[in-house]
């Protein structure tokens, strides 16, 4: 007979739950300074959104959350929270910023949640190796580029939506940070190297580092890189 959970583990467990759900707290705040235009405010927040997201699974693991609150799914508390603020409010950010032409900034925000809607409902979103099989949901690291990095034409950012879109759905291996075990070592360090460079390019802004922004694109493509070597030349 299974023993029964602790007054303190399930304290603890719930604590969990709360800890991911504040990543929607964090996300109403990056649409309140979206709607200040304070877009380096609105980015800080979405990193922290983030963050929440990348160690929330380590917490629920050492608390065996799922084992002590079996009656709470927090994996589809995690699925709200991410679309909201991976999808959404990236989606809603890159509407306010005004990056392309007026007869293109619904389209391309349209364009945005509707992929991202259909790619969390495909199955195989995970492979079993842990990677995410396509782009993953990510948009608010491709408005990050949009915003902070890339000094492009209006014209160059309807087509950076438009390439990421069709990557959802392009069965290539990107690497899952806080999962996957192969090439672990070297994925966590290119995460936090480009969290870290990320974070000093808001920390300057809105003036701009052409060290700090280069950094950037490396280290995006080299997770690029490991996508195709992943999927085409890994036995």
């Amino acid at each position: 007979m299974q023993k029964e959970p602790t007054i303190l583990q399930k304290t603890l467990a719930w604590g969990v739950h709360l800890f991911t759900a504040c990543g929607l707290l964090a996300g109403f705040m990056a649409i309140l300074a979206i709607n200040q235009s304070d877009w380096r405010s609105a980015m800080i927040w979405l990193m922290v959104c983030l963050l929440v997201d990348g160690i929330d699974g380590t917490f629920a693991r050492m608390f065996r959350v799922r084992e002590v609150l079996p009656k709470v799914d927090g994996k589809t508390i995690d699925y709200v929270i991410d679309f909201a603020t991976y999808a959404i409010i990236p989606a809603y950010f890159f509407y306010q910023a005004q990056l392309v032409p007026e007869a293109w900034r619904l389209i391309c925000t349209f364009c945005i949640l509707l992929v991202s809607a259909l790619y969390y409902g495909k199955e195989g979103m995970v492979s079993e190796d842990m990677h995410f099989v396509g782009f993953p949901v990510l948009w608010n690291m491709v408005v990050f580029y949009q915003v902070f990095i890339f000094q492009i034409s209006e014209m160059g950012h309807v087509a950076i939506v438009f390439i990421f879109a069709i990557l959802h759905f392009v069965p290539l291996k990107f690497a899952y940070p806080s999962q996957m075990s192969r090439h672990r070592i070297l994925t966590i360090v290119l995460t936090v190297l480009l969290i870290v460079d990320l974070l000093a390019i808001l920390y300057i802004y809105p003036e701009r580092n052409f060290w700090l922004s280069k950094l950037a694109v490396i280290t995006a493509w080299a997770f690029g890189i490991m996508a195709i070597y992943d999927t085409w030349f890994e036995k």
